[in-house]
């Protein structure tokens, strides 16, 4: 019996709701995946409520996590790692030197990297400190990058409008040849009307994929989002194919919790649950 895909998530955590591995865990799991979930921060509920309790992870508690980790082997393990919020630069470098460390003892590690920084509306929402991090250390590491416009544009300063835009951007950050780059959410200047879409952008050239979009925006879609796209891939799907899955996953959940009036992305509808214990090459 073949053990199933392994895969280290290190990203936010909340006690209510879905952002981070409170999102993308669960996914993962339900698609036949083992996931080994480091937190970064522990967070009562999302910044969107009233009150917000917890705090970003003491770096003497997040170190002992990253060593408890290597001390099982868990990088040599791993299939994925996949890096989302962090929330303090002394956990921020320590992600980094971790996932350079893991890579180096396991070549054939997929990291994918979703730079959680900051979105059109709330602007950048770390410091700037971590998103250097992210743009001069993590990012030049990732086999894939799942940015939005929004972090795009800070990270290159230049606007995000067209796909020439997109070439430039990814000529601009360090990311490996090879990698691929996952513009997510984008309303470019063509983008048909009523619809977002990602864009793969690759040494191979690019590929766009629209998806309807719907007029709700809620936290912890990106999380959800990056989340099945490793899902996809571990269970077999090409990249392309794992976008679009996970487009049309992330639709169901968001029109979902949009029928129940909810807050955040919700992960109980049925069609969406027995999807993902299906998710694989036929």
């Amino acid at each position: 019996m073949t053990s199933p895909p392994f895969v280290i998530s290190i990203q936010s955590q909340v006690v209510f709701g879905h952002v981070g591995n409170s999102a993308a865990v669960f996914p993962m799991l339900a698609a036949g995946l083992e996931v080994a979930a480091i937190p970064t921060v522990i967070f009562s509920n999302t910044p969107d409520y009233p009150t917000l309790r917890g705090r970003a992870l003491p770096p003497e508690f997040f170190s002992d996590l990253l060593q408890g980790a290597r001390e099982r082997g868990l990088p040599q393990r791993a299939d994925f790692i996949l890096t989302g919020y962090i929330g303090s630069l002394d956990v921020a470098l320590m992600v980094a030197d971790f996932v350079a460390e893991a890579k180096a003892v396991n070549p054939r590690l997929t990291y994918v990297c979703d730079p959680v920084m900051g979105d059109t509306g709330p602007g950048l929402y770390v410091p700037e400190a971590i998103a250097d991090v992210m743009r001069d250390r993590l990012l030049p590491m990732a086999d894939i990058a799942t940015p939005n416009p929004f972090e795009l544009s800070w990270l290159t300063g230049q606007p995000i409008a067209s796909m020439a835009d997109l070439k430039a951007a990814r000529a601009f950050l360090r990311i490996a040849s090879e990698a691929h780059l996952i513009a997510t959410g984008c309303a470019l200047e063509d983008t048909p009307a009523g619809h977002i879409e990602s864009v793969i952008l690759g040494a191979a050239g690019a590929s766009r994929h629209p998806v309807e979009h719907l007029p709700v925006t809620l936290p912890g879609t990106g999380d959800l989002f990056a989340g099945l796209i490793v899902a996809g891939l571990a269970r077999g799907l090409p990249l392309t194919q794992s976008v679009e899955s996970a487009q049309r996953l992330t639709s169901r959940a968001l029109d979902h919790a949009r029928a129940l009036g909810a807050g955040e992305v919700v992960l109980s509808e049925p069609e969406f649950r027995r999807e993902l214990l299906t998710l694989a090459v036929p």
